[in-house]
């Protein structure tokens, strides 16, 4: 039976009126989610550094030199740019009645008795000038001083951005893709971000197992199983640097007078040992996430199950594999894509505990290396792009696949 023509235009009418009250809030998260990810797309094919994020502008500074009868007012006029050239460059400054010039520079006027006018045409980068006109001041220097720099000079000029301009290139990809650093980065991002993700869910699950049943104290032991995640990361990196310490680390003390090794172990200073324990600090500081997540879940799952399988003489690993297991599969796979994402862009773990040093270097270390370290922000913006890139992908396959097989 179809609805009556009124309220179906009724219906039409709410459901206009319900996506323009919408409309500023879509509008907003897709500026928060839309632009920065467009800037950093921009960024990524501009051959810009670091310094090119200022614009190239002209800087001029007034100084009043005193000494004797005659008087000075000196410019300094310089390009802030090393390489960009600034067209029709120039400034205007407006002299103070107590200042008298006495001779200006062919490039400079006086109109109106105190409107200062310089123009220096087109300038190269690096341009750089000082001059020096001769004046005279009436009253007091000092109260003259105080009026010339309350009247700054105005620069004008027009100069080309690197940042806004058309010019785009692919060179930020086609270097990092030549570089044979770059895939051994990825191949150490790639086991990073697997097997800290795949252990934090392990041991998250293993605690879960732990804490299903009740006993006393149960409570307390599971605010300790949450210290991990909930400490300040900036605690608990310096707190294992210091622990495992190869000079003055207890635990490095307590393994050497245990026979376990002859001399100190460099825990994060030598390959392949720093990227394990750095991978094993991921597992140990974010397991307690997962662990919520899947306790929650178990405490969910029928009980009635459970008993049935008792009947039947089903083993504890058999009710695990067989009745846990199955139920938990949903929220295992949003936790590896959730955690997956997450490990893959971590940075300040790794950058706490070794820096990026002894082969533990990942995607997003090299994005601040590249930005910051040697000043090219565009080569910083193409790995994040490739980052994005990567993890884009890995959701659709995610969602693709592997949702499908489980449900979701």
């Amino acid at each position: 039976m179809e609805p009556p023509k009124g309220r179906g235009k009724l219906a039409q009418r709410d459901a206009r009126f319900a996506w323009f009250m919408l409309l500023p809030t879509v509008i907003i998260v897709s500026l928060v989610v839309i632009l920065p990810l467009f800037a950093i797309v921009w960024i990524s094919v501009k051959p810009i550094d670091l310094g090119d994020l200022r614009p190239t502008t002209l800087v001029i500074r007034e100084n009043v030199r005193t000494g004797g009868e005659v008087y000075e007012v000196e410019y300094r006029v310089r390009n802030s740019s090393q390489e960009a050239p600034i067209a029709d460059a120039g400034f205007t400054d407006i002299i103070p009645s107590e200042i008298e010039l006495l001779e200006l520079p062919e490039n400079c006027s006086l109109s109106q008795g105190s409107n200062l006018d310089c123009d220096f045409g087109n300038i190269e980068g690096g341009f750089r000038e000082r001059f020096r006109i001769p004046a005279t001041i009436t009253g007091s220097p000092d109260v003259a001083e105080d009026l010339a720099e309350e009247s700054q000079p105005r620069a004008r000029g027009d100069a080309d951005s690197v940042l806004t301009n058309t010019e785009f290139t692919f060179d930020n990809f086609r270097k990092l893709f030549d570089q044979k650093e770059f895939f051994t980065v990825l191949w150490t991002t790639l086991f990073y971000t697997f097997f800290g993700t795949v252990g934090a869910l392990v041991f998250g699950l293993f605690a879960a197992l732990l804490l299903n049943t009740s006993f006393r104290g149960q409570g307390i032991l599971r605010g300790f199983f949450l210290f991990p995640y909930v400490a300040p990361v900036i605690a608990v990196a310096f707190t294992w640097i210091n622990l495992l310490d190869p000079f003055s680390g207890s635990i490095n003390t307590l393994i050497v007078q245990m026979g376990l090794t002859e001399e100190a172990i460099n825990f994060f200073g030598q390959r392949p040992l720093a990227l394990i324990m750095v991978t094993l600090f991921e597992v140990w500081r974010y397991f307690p996430l997962s662990f919520l997540f899947i306790l929650a879940r178990m405490q969910a799952i029928d009980f009635d199950m459970y008993e049935a399988a008792d009947m039947d003489g089903a083993s504890p690993f058999q009710k695990f594999w067989y009745l846990s297991i199955p139920q938990l599969l949903g929220i295992l796979s949003i936790l590896f894509l959730l955690r997956f994402i997450w490990t893959f862009n971590k940075f300040d773990d790794i950058f706490l505990l070794t820096g990026g040093n002894a082969g533990t270097r990942t995607l997003t270390v090299n994005v601040y290396e590249q930005a910051f370290g040697i000043s090219n922000i565009g080569a910083g913006a193409a790995v994040a792009v490739i980052i994005m890139l990567f993890l884009l992908l890995f959701s659709l396959f995610f969602f693709r696949f592997i949702s499908q097989e489980e449900g979701l």
